[in-house]
């Protein structure tokens, strides 16, 4: 291994900022305790001028949300030329937009749910469907803004005007039908889907708070689901790793409604930077396969290096 000079992209002003940090300091000690020498970068609007003059032979994006995962950041970093890790600038701006994720992966025939965008202020007049439905920012990322609208839950039917949401944050959001059933996530690292991984919260729904706050949800590695499944999980998650040309790592994340088999298994949207905290689901899986995390993060800044070898 060539020690190199890497920058380590964390923090930024999106709403996982805080959970972008812990990743950026774990990769960074990571890369350090295999000798590369790293710049720390808190993201900031000064960002370009911080990167230039450091002059790194690699950037390695730990940013979540946007602008470090929805494209802004990688355009920028094209146009620099600078080398990064993780998906491109066509990739990362449709992996982010839920809508145009779907118009992507479902005509090659990977299951996701129906559903449409809606004006959140139409849904102070009426559901936009059948309850139970899920409402969702359509590009954000680890469960940020995600509400279930069922019959006897407390926003109203329609939703109140005054009632806390996602509707008050966001002018558009997704609708899609509620999937009954379990949370499954599925982490692909170059050509290899590592495992399934089912989510247990421990109350309510696997939301941002559930993902990022230890001893809220129980991961249960390998799922406890028949072969199929984790079979079907792992081939799909592959596929929309290939077809949306992800690079490095991603993870897919899947509902499936165990009373209907593997036709009840719906892909709800692959992230492009997934977290890399002690709690993320990325370094969980490696660890389980006897992969490090400083392993799964050398085999990350391979992988782009690779890239730019090409």
């Amino acid at each position: 291994m060539t020690p190199r000079h890497i920058a380590v992209l964390m923090g930024g002003w999106s709403a996982e900022r805080e959970v972008s940090l812990m990743s950026g300091a774990g990769i960074a000690d990571a890369l350090e305790s295999l000798g590369h020498r790293v710049t720390r970068i808190d993201m900031d609007r000064e960002v370009a001028l911080r990167l230039a003059e450091a002059k790194p032979d690699l950037v390695f994006n730990a940013l979540h949300g946007t602008p470090g995962e929805d494209g802004s950041v990688q355009g920028m970093l094209d146009l620099m030329g600078l080398a990064y890790t993780h998906s491109g600038l066509a990739t990362s701006v449709v992996a982010i937009d839920k809508q145009l994720t779907k118009q992507t992966l479902v005509p090659h025939g990977i299951p996701m749910p129906g559903g449409r965008i809606v004006k959140s202020a139409d849904l102070y007049e009426a559901d936009p469907l059948a309850r139970p439905y899920v409402l969702k920012p359509v590009n954000e990322g680890s469960s940020v803004g995600v509400a279930i609208v069922t019959d006897d839950g407390n926003y109203g039917n329609p939703i109140g005007h005054d009632v806390k949401g996602p509707w008050q944050e966001f002018d558009e959001l997704l609708a899609e039908p509620f999937i009954r059933g379990r949370e499954l996530t599925t982490a692909v690292l170059g050509d290899q889907a590592l495992g399934v991984t089912e989510l247990r919260p421990k109350s309510g729904f696997y939301d941002y708070d559930a993902k990022y706050t230890d001893g809220l949800t129980d991961h249960l590695f390998p799922a406890d689901i028949p072969d199929e499944i984790a079979a079907a999980c792992k081939r799909i998650a592959l596929e929309a790793h290939r077809l949306l040309g992800c690079k490095g790592c991603s993870r897919a994340d899947f509902r499936w409604d165990d009373s209907q088999g593997e036709d009840g298994l719906f892909l709800l949207e692959v992230n492009t930077q997934p977290g890399m905290t002690p709690l993320s689901l990325v370094p969980e899986q490696a660890r389980h396969l006897g992969i490090s995390y400083t392993d799964l993060v050398q085999r990350i800044v391979d992988d782009a290096l690779s890239e730019v070898a090409r």
